[in-house]
């Protein structure tokens, strides 16, 4: 069996499979039954200086759903506040972990003084974390009402933290809301940092119709889901190349073959929340299970063998061939004459005579959506004739 264990940080972790921070894991009783389900690590539920961010307001989770015609996307949108334990209690929560699981445990804080930073800090290296995450990106965080740019809020942090914690890792939780996260977490890795997670949870809105109020609390929330995935996938395959430090992804996991994918943009361990809450702690094997079945197929060994390997294969604008090289054919005897090729077909190529459907070689562009959408895979994409 292929080897996945990973080094994150100077630290040996079984897996690449992180569970992130969450209700899921903010208990030393929660954090093991992470390790029973096979984690390679995990990461504790939030502490906020901010005492009133620990408390949730009930409900805070809505899943929601939405339809396009036949197709549908899922959300979690929740306002699960931080860890409801004071300092103290927080670390006294991380020292049993440490007694009770195996695994590597991280600690996660968010604070607003610099102070206080330097105090959390000291009190969970104290305590024996493994490495730190400074989440000064959490979306219901409070960062966002200072005069401070998130870079400023994330190295003011690092900086706090250092004087608190020098024996372990800090990792900074990078925010996807960046005009430009590459170039910002080169910026974090030139100040200091030991490790970046790619990213936290976007804010959002949803709104009741009937009440024209927002849902659940009456606010905005943090929202994740398997939409996520191809944004995480874009930056990190793009921050990776010429980056010193480790990447933690986060963001769009439901599946083994989606840890896979962000191993091959350049992540070196993955951080899952949505699909354990969704899915229970159960779920964790497998996503373990899948990457391991990814790897037999392939027939990789380690995860060194294809970390980072789509990131040179990524082409340029200048480089995509852009000629019209396939066009659109129905398969007559398969065609249930749906006329879905029809409607979305803005070319005009979809030709109807009776209740027969074809489509004209001179006119097709090649876009490919009426293969995509066709129900039976009737229509292929053949050589330009």
């Amino acid at each position: 069996m292929a080897d996945l264990t990973t080094d994150f940080c100077g630290i040996r972790l079984d897996n690449p499979v992180v569970v992130g921070p969450a209700g899921i894991t903010a208990t030393a009783e929660r954090l093991r039954r992470c390790e029973d389900n096979g984690a390679g690590a995990a990461v504790m539920k939030s502490y906020f200086e901010h005492e009133l961010l620990r408390q949730s307001p009930t409900p805070h989770f809505k899943v929601i759903q939405r339809r396009l015609g036949p197709y549908r996307s899922s959300t979690l949108y929740s306002f699960e506040q931080a860890s409801p334990y004071g300092l103290q209690e927080y670390a006294q929560q991380i020292q049993a972990a440490k007694e009770t699981c195996t695994m590597p445990v991280f600690g996660s804080i968010d604070c607003v003084t610099p102070e206080h930073w330097r105090q959390a800090a000291a009190a969970c290296q104290q305590a024996g974390t493994d490495g730190l995450e400074l989440n000064v990106s959490c979306p219901h965080g409070p960062h966002a009402m200072t005069q401070m740019t998130m870079f400023e809020a994330m190295i003011a942090a690092l900086d706090a933290a250092r004087q608190g914690a020098d024996r372990i890792p800090l990792i900074l939780k990078v925010s996807p809301q960046l005009d430009n996260p590459a170039a910002t977490v080169h910026r974090l890795n030139a100040a200091g940092t030991d490790g970046v997670v790619m990213f936290n949870r976007l804010t959002g809105l949803e709104i009741d119709l009937d009440s024209e109020q927002p849902i659940m609390h009456g606010g905005y929330a943090g929202h994740g889901g398997p939409w996520a995935l191809h944004y995480t996938l874009r930056w990190i395959s793009q921050t990776y190349p010429d980056l010193d430090i480790p990447i933690a992804a986060s963001g769009g996991v439901c599946t083994g073959t989606d840890v896979a994918k962000l191993l091959l943009a350049g992540a070196t361990v993955v951080e899952t929340c949505s699909a354990v809450v969704l899915q229970g702690y159960e779920y964790i094997s497998q996503l373990v299970d899948e990457l391991h079945q990814f790897m037999a197929k392939k027939g990789y060994e380690s995860l060194s063998e294809f970390r980072g390997k789509i990131c040179h294969r990524i082409q340029t604008n200048e480089q995509i061939q852009r000629a019209r090289t396939r066009v659109a054919e129905i398969d007559a005897s398969q065609c249930t004459a749906c006329g879905i090729c029809a409607t979305v077909c803005i070319y005009r190529a979809v030709q109807q005579d009776g209740e027969d459907y074809g489509i004209s070689a001179a006119l097709c562009q090649g876009c490919g959506l009426c293969a995509e959408l066709c129900p039976i895979q009737a229509i292929a994409m053949i050589p330009v004739p």
